[in-house]
């Protein structure tokens, strides 16, 4: 649907829909809702349980509420290009936008929580989720270490794990697999599986922190037995036993043989007869009622939406007429 909600009669029709809404969402800059009269201070006059929800680069408080601001930066100020990329490289950015993809998740489970609520307690409120606080929010078990310990975070060669070992990328015969025994009871498995149990004897590597003061010379000893085979052998030497991965590019990742298993690729109909092929929600609900459907041209349900809160279809030609919707 669209809106003109800087015009007067489209603020009419805003206060019309929060009336038989349960949120209102933007994604703006921190000091934009405000300006539209789109929190919940201006809005719940008309409605007491909406729920506004914000998402921002920055929060809706603070010196830079009215700063733009992207992914990349928050990577870059939160840390992460610090911890990505080999040690002896520049500092480097995830491949994906992550903090985007998490932020906006945020925002939609803590919308769903506050809907919940305000049908419950009859009393909406605001949510601000920003990228800043979802970036910093990530670095999770790091961020503690650091808090309160003197742990200093670093790169690693191969992508491993700062604690944990073996957990890194490793070479084969044609390529890498990554290793990511994270239990103890994994790495006496791996070394039976490389027939190697001398190694799981071995009392220089009998547990998590003797191994990670012995992580190049255990990359070592992998590495050699692990370039007897090949990638694709190893994976079906270590299937449910050794937790372990081949390194793919994008295309061999949607080529995969458990995509199609798990039935991840799903295609769609358009409009205009066209088939287009996306990755379906990883929510598998069961029994589930959705409907497939592409995403609609911009104002497509206006006439639907703007019925259904009792506009008349003169009224909704007037503001269609006038450029408000």
């Amino acid at each position: 649907m669209t809106l003109d909600i800087l015009s007067d009669e489209g603020k009419k029709v805003l206060e019309k829909l929060v009336s038989y809404s349960d949120a209102v969402c933007n994604n703006l800059r921190g000091d934009v809702p405000e300006k539209l009269g789109i929190t919940y201070e201006n809005l719940k006059k008309f409605n007491k349980k909406i729920v506004c929800a914000h998402c921002s680069a920055y929060g809706r408080e603070g010196s830079r509420k009215n700063w733009p601001g992207f992914d990349y930066l928050m990577q870059a100020e939160a840390g992460y290009f610090s911890l990505t990329g080999e040690p002896d490289g520049p500092p480097s950015r995830f491949g994906l936008s992550i903090v985007d993809y998490m932020s906006g998740l945020t925002m939609a489970f803590s919308l769903v929580s506050a809907v919940l609520s305000a049908r419950d307690k009859g009393k909406g409120r605001n949510i601000d989720v920003s990228l800043f606080d979802t970036a910093l929010f990530n670095l999770n078990y790091l961020s503690a270490w650091s808090l309160n310990s003197n742990y200093e975070s670093e790169r690693l060669d191969r992508s491993a794990h700062p604690v944990l070992v073996p957990c890194q990328l490793y070479k084969t015969s044609d390529g890498w697999i990554y290793l990511m025994c994270n239990k103890e009871n994994f790495w006496p498995t791996l070394c039976e599986y490389i027939e190697r149990k001398d190694l799981a004897e071995d009392e220089r590597f009998k547990n998590f922190k003797l191994r990670q003061k012995h992580r190049d010379l255990i990359t070592k000893i992998l590495d050699q037995e692990l370039m007897k085979k090949t990638t694709k052998k190893w994976l079906e030497i270590f299937a449910g036993h050794v937790p372990a991965a081949p390194i793919l590019n994008v295309r061999e990742a949607l080529d995969n043989q458990f995509v199609k298993e798990r039935k991840n690729i799903h295609q769609l109909k358009t409009k205009d007869n066209k088939v287009i092929k996306l990755l379906k929600t990883p929510i598998n609900f069961e029994a589930s009622n959705f409907v497939d459907s592409t995403a609609p041209k911009l104002g497509e349900h206006n006439d639907e939406i703007y019925d259904k809160i009792g506009l008349s279809k003169k009224e909704i030609n007037h503001l269609k007429n006038k450029g408000i919707i």
